[in-house]
C-alpha cells in the first residue's frame, strides 16, 4: 500500500511510520518535515502536496494543534488555532483527500481522550475533539469508492508525560507504539466511522 502519514515527525507520528514502514510504501509529511511538506490549516497546502503524491491507499493524519487554556482566559486565537487545525484541517484534509484516493482507500484522523473525560484548561480541546469523531460518524456515510474514515482518540501518550502529565492527574498514559496499532488497525482493517479508543487502562 501507498501511504501518506501527515505529523510523521511527531511522537505518535514516528511510532505510525515504523509499524507500517516494512511492508509498505510511506510518505512521511510536516509543516516543516518529511518527505513533503504539508500545512493541515492551508487547503492550498494539502492540495499542493497531494497532487504532487499521486494516488494513495491511505492517509494518516497524526496532527492537529489544540490550544489549552482556562474557559475564561480562551481568546479567540486560541479557539481559532484549534478550529483551524485540530477541525477544519482534519476536515479539509478528508475533502480534498478523497480525489487522490484509491477505491476502498482509507483516512484516519486523529482526537484525543478528552473528548470523553474532560480535565482543567481543556474545554477548547473537548469540544473540538468531540466535533471531529461526529465529523467522522457522519461523514463514513457518504465517502465514494467504498473509501472508509475512522479517528483515533488516544490518551496521554507516556513519551509526553514530562511535558504534559499535570495535565492528566489519574489518567492512565499510553505507550506511543501501542497508540500506532490502532493506526494501522484503521488502516489495514475494515472498519469506517469509528473512533477507536486509545485510553490504556480504562
Amino acid at each position: 500500500m501507498k501511504i501518506l502519514i501527515i505529523g510523521a515527525n511527531g511522537v505518535i507520528g514516528r511510532e505510525v511510520t515504523k509499524a507500517l514502514k516494512d511492508q509498505h510504501e510511506i510518505i512521511t509529511a510536516g509543516r516543516t518535515s518529511g518527505d513533503i511538506h504539508l500545512d493541515i490549516t492551508s487547503t492550498d497546502s494539502i492540495s499542493t502536496a497531494l497532487t504532487s503524491i499521486g494516488q494513495l491507499d491511505a492517509i494518516i493524519c497524526a496532527a492537529g494543534d489544540i490550544a489549552f487554556n482556562s474557559f475564561d482566559e480562551l481568546t479567540q486565537a486560541d479557539w481559532q488555532k484549534g478550529i483551524n487545525s485540530r477541525l477544519m484541517g482534519q476536515i479539509n484534509l478528508t475533502q480534498i483527500g478523497i480525489n487522490h484516493l484509491n477505491r476502498c482507500g482509507s483516512i484516519t484522523l486523529t482526537g484525543g481522550i478528552i473528548a470523553d473525560h474532560s480535565i482543567a484548561h481543556g474545554t477548547s480541546a473537548a469540544t473540538l475533539n468531540g466535533a471531529i469523531e461526529h465529523f467522522v460518524k457522519a461523514v463514513a456515510n457518504e465517502l465514494p469508492n467504498n473509501q472508509r474514515i475512522n479517528l483515533v482518540s488516544p490518551s496521554v501518550v507516556t513519551e509526553s508525560m514530562d511535558a504534559y502529565g499535570s495535565f492528566f492527574p489519574g489518567f492512565f498514559s499510553v505507550d506511543a507504539k501501542d497508540v500506532a496499532k490502532y493506526y494501522v488497525r484503521s488502516v489495514l482493517g475494515i472498519e469506517t466511522g469509528k473512533t477507536l479508543k486509545a485510553f490504556g487502562g480504562n
